[in-house]
């Protein structure tokens, strides 16, 4: 068996093993897990069956990773990006009027017309055309991102009306008789946080994954000792596996191939699928970036060699999210987490893969890992991420201020791909007004991306 999986995925070329692969594997899958309740929940406010966009994420998921790494023995995972579901759901839906069934024809049409531009190579010379420091800004910026991302779901950094946010207070919380469900939770991901960096300090093989089990299992006694008390209205729900209804998967029928293209060629329409494309081809580009350098796949040009394959499955996922019913896939920038733990090949990816659809019968199970678990995860790859900003020529003001805007927009913003869009803008601005030397930098790929980006801005 070895050995056919050292033909397939060249392993030893890799330098990794089928171990390490496994527990990469495991490692993404427990970080990206969380998408499975929340990518229902998020959708079903449009009034979409939740049990069936249960089993549309689980299914997308799996076949867009399995074509991700068949496609290119890279260890990026494919599923429904979160922020293109948020879209979907409150923007498309509930604020423009539109049905949920005319939204997923606008991501089955957001699918086709990514095919098209990957087949032709657009997507690749634009992933091409960003340069290099750039590109190393975009790592950083999403290492910031994936950090955001952790603190919030950690529940340390909350929302402030005064000053935006602000540390939680464990203090107000045992005041307010909150410290059984948001005081506990916070001070476990702290204690995790704290945990997973001394297991990566000491360089135990599976720091991550044991990171996310030891805080998970800190939480399950907290709860038998009643320390933690779930309370589901509030979104802190029970981290004990419920097996009691059974296994059973919820049916696909209420949203599979329930598409609407009724007002395919209204200009709203267009409009829709515009912003679900811009949105969705500059997150996956910036993850792509990101997950690549993390791995040590990008050349010396700052090229990933078979961005082609990636880009193509992502755009195979979403034209399946939108037949089976659920937003847009997108390169998920969880698979970093697996990539900090050693992941080079696509049988990290195939290891995700099985488990998706594993979680359609085991879902309990999966479900009842907490975010505070995942967070201190989240928060210790977006530090091993944001090391590239090292790589940036600082020296060069022309290439420096372009990189910094790209770098604090993604988190500020909470959004990869105005991170991406800014830093573009900024670049061709900058670069133009520099000089004659400037000009010389700017392609005309990146000419057209940025009057594309304007046009977005204020247009769209």
């Amino acid at each position: 068996m070895k050995d056919v999986l050292e033909r397939f995925f060249h392993l030893s070329e890799n330098h990794t093993d089928v171990h390490t692969e496994v527990v990469a594997g495991l490692t993404t899958f427990v970080t990206i897990a969380y998408i499975l309740a929340v990518n229902p929940s998020v959708l079903s406010v449009t009034g979409m069956d939740q049990g069936s966009v249960f089993t549309a994420t689980a299914v997308v998921s799996f076949i867009g990773t399995l074509i991700m790494a068949a496609l290119t023995n890279y260890p990026f995972i494919l599923a429904p990006g979160m922020g293109i579901n948020a879209y979907f759901a409150y923007t498309v839906c509930l604020g423009m009027g539109y049905t949920w069934q005319v939204a997923l024809a606008a991501i089955f049409v957001e699918g086709i017309l990514f095919v098209i531009l990957s087949l032709t190579n657009v997507r690749e010379k634009i992933f091409e055309a960003i340069p290099l420091n750039l590109k190393f800004a975009i790592t950083s910026g999403v290492g910031l991102f994936i950090t955001i991302i952790g603190l919030k779901g950690s529940g340390l950094v909350v929302s402030s009306p005064s000053t935006l946010v602000a540390m939680f207070s464990f203090h107000g919380s045992v005041a307010q008789g909150t410290w059984a469900t948001q005081g506990i939770t916070a001070l476990l991901a702290l204690i995790g946080i704290l945990v997973t960096a001394i297991l990566v300090c000491r360089n135990v093989k599976g720091n991550i994954l044991l990171g996310i089990l030891i805080t998970w299992g800190m939480g399950i006694v907290c709860q038998l000792l009643g320390w933690y008390v779930p309370d589901s209205s509030a979104g802190f729900n029970s981290l004990l596996p419920d097996f009691s209804h059974g296994i059973s998967i919820p049916s696909l029928q209420p949203t599979l191939f329930k598409m609407d293209f009724s007002n395919v060629l209204s200009v709203g329409f267009v409009v829709v699928v515009c912003a679900f494309l811009f949105t969705n081809l500059f997150d996956t580009i910036g993850t792509l970036i990101g997950a690549a350098a993390k791995a040590d796949l990008l050349d010396e040009d700052g090229q990933l060699p078979n961005v082609k394959g990636a880009l193509l499955a992502e755009s195979f996922g979403t034209l399946i999210a939108g037949a089976v019913g659920t937003s847009s896939t997108a390169t998920a920038v969880e698979c970093t987490a697996g990539i900090s733990e050693g992941g080079r090949t696509g049988l990290t990816s195939v290891v995700v893969s099985v488990l998706f659809l594993l979680s359609l019968f085991l879902s309990p199970l999966f479900l009842a890992i907490p975010s505070f678990a995942t967070s201190p995860a989240l928060i210790i790859v977006g530090f091993m991420m944001i090391t590239a900003i090292v790589k940036i020529d600082w020296a060069d003001v022309t290439e420096a201020i372009p990189s910094f805007v790209a770098i604090i927009a993604m988190p500020f913003m909470y959004s990869i791909a105005e991170g991406i869009s800014l830093g573009i803008i900024s670049y061709v601005v900058i670069n133009f007004f520099s000089g004659k030397e400037g000009h010389s930098k700017i392609s005309g790929v990146m000419w057209v991306l940025f009057f594309l980006f304007v046009v977005k801005y204020f247009f769209i």
